[in-house]
Order: C-alpha cells, then structure tokens, then sequence
C-alpha cells in the first residue's frame, strides 16, 4: 500500500498550497488529514459539518470535495486576510459558509443544527470552548483534531497541553476516541450519547 498515491484531489488543492506558500502561511494541515477528512465527510450524506480554523483553506477543500450536492459546511477562523483569501477560492460555492469571527464566540453564540463532524483546527474547540463543540455534535458525528504529536512550530509549554487535552478526552463518556500516530498526530472521536 502507497498512502502516498493520492487519489481524485480537490481541483482547488494545488493553487491553494501554492498561495499558502506565497503567503508564508505555515499551519497548513497535512495532505492525509485531508484525505481522511473527505472520506468522513463522504459518510455522512445530508450532512451539517463545521472546520474550526479555516486558514487558507486547505482541508475545507478536501471536505468540500467529499461532500454530496445537499450537505453544507460552515468554516471559521478570525484572521480576515485568510478568510478573504478562502473566500476568493471558494467564491460561488453554496454549500459553503464562511465566517469571520472569533471561534470561541462563533461556538458560544451559535444556536443551529447539530453538526455530523467537526474538524477542530484552531484553539477554540480544541484547547478552549472543547465542552461546547462536543455539545454541538450529533450522536454518531465525528470529532476530528490533529497536529497531537510535537510540532516544530510548537511555542514553550504547548506539549503539556496537548498531553492534557488527550487525558481530558480519554475521561469523556459521551465519545470514544481512537488516538493515530500518524500524519501530524489525529484523534479522531464519535459522539455516543
């Protein structure tokens, strides 16, 4: 098996990678996230989705393209450069929602539907505000974060946190988690009640 033979890539993925690296954009998620975000996606048809930290909008790519024609998806991220960058490559997409916004503020505020999978990639919903986008997922939806295994971006103190927040998850009874050493370090959890 070669992970490395990517399959069907989302036709904006290769203008959005290169304008990431234009801009000196560095937090980038990984290809296999990417990948592995569009399979979940495509299991869940009809689906409600939400990225918490759109950045320039690598993975929204891979999950726009495993999305059926009736699924919608809201991204959030507060840096209006990216979001206005996002923007332009996703201009026309209808099942997209793009927000500008402050995460923890858009995951307090926010009073819709239940989401089918919530892609973590931000503080907000991952290190802060984690009880309400739990809260905000359907029994059965996937919560996915990655970027859990050390980082060479990582600031001082920042691998304890990532070690707490995997405790904090173990502890959880509303989810089961399966914790990947694998890509940039995945947990991906399902909502069970």
């Amino acid at each position: 098996m070669d992970q490395a033979n990517i399959l069907k890539m989302p036709s904006r993925y290769s203008v959005l990678l290169e304008k990431s690296r234009e801009i000196g954009f560095g937090m980038s998620s990984d290809v296999y996230i990417g990948t592995l975000l569009k399979t979940l996606v495509a299991s869940k048809p009809n689906g409600n989705f939400l990225e918490l930290g759109t950045g320039i909008g690598l993975s929204l790519a891979w999950m726009i393209e495993g999305m059926d024609g009736n699924s919608k998806i809201i991204s959030v991220d507060n840096d209006s450069e990216l979001i206005q960058i996002a923007n332009a490559f996703f201009h026309g997409e209808s099942r997209l929602e793009l927000v500008c916004t402050d995460g923890g503020e858009w995951l307090e505020s926010y009073n819709g539907a239940a989401f089918d999978l919530i892609f973590a990639d931000a503080w907000p919903g991952k290190y802060s505000h984690l009880d309400k986008a739990l809260e905000l997922l359907k029994t059965g939806g996937f919560y996915v974060i990655d970027d859990m295994l050390k980082q060479p971006n990582w600031p001082s103190g920042h691998e304890e946190k990532a070690k707490e927040l995997v405790r904090i998850l173990e502890k959880r009874e509303d989810i089961t988690l399966t914790k990947m050493d694998w890509s940039t370090g995945l947990i991906i959890a399902v909502k069970i009640k």
